[in-house]
């Protein structure tokens, strides 16, 4: 570490707010010297942006969320001080930092150099590149533990078919490559201008919700076998209130999991009221047999290893949007809260990296 310099350029997370407010680049900012054990140091090449960042940006008080803290929770990079863990110098990595845990070490994506535990990290497969690999592990994870660790399926779906509400979002773009990677029958919903998109990804059948009412759709065209799984990768109450439907259209003991509804204001409290009613409802009061969960994912080291297997063998792909360069992280951030984007928003943290 004696060759490395003592300070370094970071984004931090300096106020409550959107990026444009919350966020401050700074230029001298200490490389950490004092690596906790079972922590590698990681030179960071490029960083995944996610909706998550900007919204905790704006929805905690700075007392809550330990600021100023580095923003953004994943990224790829090169070792540089194993520290004693399973991981050497020179090693090409791929990394999630939960964000309950950067609340308390301060550490984040968007800096050129990190401190990361050995068990958030896994090996970046050499055809893969650090701008495609930085964007996998967040909604990755999320979308491989919604399906077969909180959904429940199997990794072999030989036979039986999903529902994906949001195909194009993030979490459902790689949702239906898993799917189909395991054998499953897909259905998808988007808009229609991102059809083409989500057929590319694998899905057999594409639903444009703008044109549709979904729950009439799912109730009035039932499936001679009814779906294993229905996965809300959106966040809406709209899509999520079709749990009190699903009886309709989930095969006995199927799973409505969904990312977590967002109310957009105080007009949808009914909204969360009536999906709240209908889950502790008594199933002899008209409840609901079928299962509703809603999870936030966490870093697990056998997940990521699975998810990166899939991408070296070329069965599932990563998905880019757009890369932009270190000092343009608010603009970034401002394509992300677009909703236009096809993929992950990626920042070039180091700019040899590709």
């Amino acid at each position: 570490m004696s060759d490395l310099p003592h300070f370094q350029r970071a984004w931090r997370v300096v106020a409550r707010g959107p990026p444009s407010k919350a966020l401050r680049l700074e230029s001298d900012l200490p490389i950490p010297t004092r690596i906790p054990p079972g922590n590698a140091l990681v030179k960071v090449q490029a960083g995944g942006l996610n909706p998550v960042d900007y919204k905790l940006m704006k929805l905690l008080p700075n007392f809550a969320a330990g600021r100023p803290t580095i923003a953004a929770f994943e990224f790829s990079g090169v070792i540089v001080d194993g520290n004693g863990t399973e991981w050497q110098s020179g090693d090409n990595i791929v990394a999630d930092l939960d964000p309950r845990r950067t609340f308390k070490t301060k550490q984040g994506a968007l800096a050129e150099y990190v401190f990361v535990p050995e068990k958030n990290m896994v090996r970046r497969p050499e055809r893969v590149t650090p701008i495609e690999a930085s964007g996998v592990l967040l909604v990755g994870q999320t979308a491989w533990q919604a399906l077969f660790h909180v959904g429940g399926l199997s990794e072999d779906g030989a036979g039986q078919t999903i529902f994906i509400s949001g195909g194009s979002t993030a979490v459902g773009s790689f949702a239906i490559q898993f799917a189909k990677a395991k054998g499953y029958r897909v259905i998808a919903t988007a808009s229609g201008k991102n059809e083409q998109y989500v057929r590319d990804l694998g899905a057999d059948e594409f639903i444009d919700y703008t044109t549709i009412d979904l729950r009439k759709y799912l109730v009035d065209n039932p499936l001679t076998t009814k779906y294993s799984l229905f996965l809300e990768a959106v966040g809406t109450l709209d899509n999520a209130l079709l749990y009190l439907y699903s009886q309709k259209f989930l095969v006995p003991g199927g799973v409505f999991v969904d990312v977590g509804p967002q109310p957009k204001g105080v007009g949808e409290i009914p909204k969360l009221a009536k999906l709240v009613f209908g889950l502790i409802r008594p199933r002899w009061l008209g409840g609901v047999e079928q299962k509703f969960r809603v999870f936030s994912a966490e870093p697990k080291q056998d997940d990521m290893k699975a998810i990166f297997t899939l991408i070296a063998e070329e069965k599932v792909r990563p998905l880019v949007d757009s890369v932009f360069e270190f000092g343009d992280v608010v603009k970034a951030y401002e394509r992300v809260m677009s909703q236009r984007a096809t993929g992950k928003v990626i920042i070039k943290v180091d700019p040899t990296a590709d």
